[in-house]
């Protein structure tokens, strides 16, 4: 499987973005914001017409950017590729993450905690998800917190089941959805160099990729909202 991404690097307001499409057809958008330390899943899921759903649906995941998960903007600026059809593949796979979103983000409230929210959320206003301990972070940084709204959980209600297991579309269940990006500039390489004297110093001589897949689990009111994670 040969996925075509595409990748934006804007120093300026210090974020990146890479956008692919994967087999299935849904379009995924990565969006990470350096500067609040926010980063941005989006997901456009092609709908099933034949089953009532609308042409397509929106989700949009926000997690807390780590350091050193992916490289600066700047260095991503700054990328130039050779053969642009060149196929290429991750020299490292990251580990799959499961992330459990057991918080609902307010998309008009939304901007404080990521200008790119605004834009990159617009099409999943009632679906944009995060977590509790992301949250936590964030209200230490002084980010309001009536942004955030906790969504039920297996404990408030115990016949709560995952979306696969659950027969009747229009319950409540906990909803699963995977993807993965392929390849990413994920760290940079250093090279050491010898002057005349002798003394050693360290440059940036490229970069390293790496593929990461993740699985988020959230709450939504109807399976409806939820067909493709179904047992086949």
């Amino acid at each position: 499987q040969v996925t075509e991404e595409s990748l934006q690097a804007d120093s300026g307001s210090d974020c990146i973005s890479l956008e692919l499409r994967t087999a299935d057809g849904a379009l995924v958008t990565l969006t990470a914001d350096f500067r609040q330390e926010v980063k941005i899943f989006r997901a456009l899921i092609l709908g099933e017409l034949e089953r009532g759903q609308s042409q397509f649906q929106a989700l949009c995941f926000v997690t807390r950017l780590h350091r050193n998960e992916i490289i600066p903007s700047e260095s991503m600026a700054k990328l130039r590729q050779k053969n642009p059809r060149t196929v290429r593949q991750a020299e490292e796979v990251r580990g799959l993450e499961h992330l459990s979103m057991d918080v609902a983000v307010n998309f008009s409230k939304g901007a404080q905690l990521s200008s790119h929210i605004h834009n990159v959320c617009a099409e999943a206003k009632e679906a944009i998800y995060t977590r509790e301990e992301d949250v936590k972070f964030w209200l230490e940084k002084g980010v309001d917190g009536s942004m955030f709204e906790v969504l039920p959980q297996t404990s408030d209600l115990p016949d709560l089941q995952r979306c696969k297991l659950c027969a009747d579309r229009w319950k409540p269940c906990i909803c699963s959805y995977s993807l993965s990006i392929e390849w990413y500039p994920c760290m940079l390489k250093y090279c050491k160099s010898r002057d005349a004297g002798g003394k050693v110093s360290s440059y940036k001589c490229g970069i390293r990729s790496c593929q990461k897949g993740y699985t988020f689990d959230y709450y939504v009111p109807q399976k409806q909202l939820c067909l493709w994670d179904e047992e086949t």
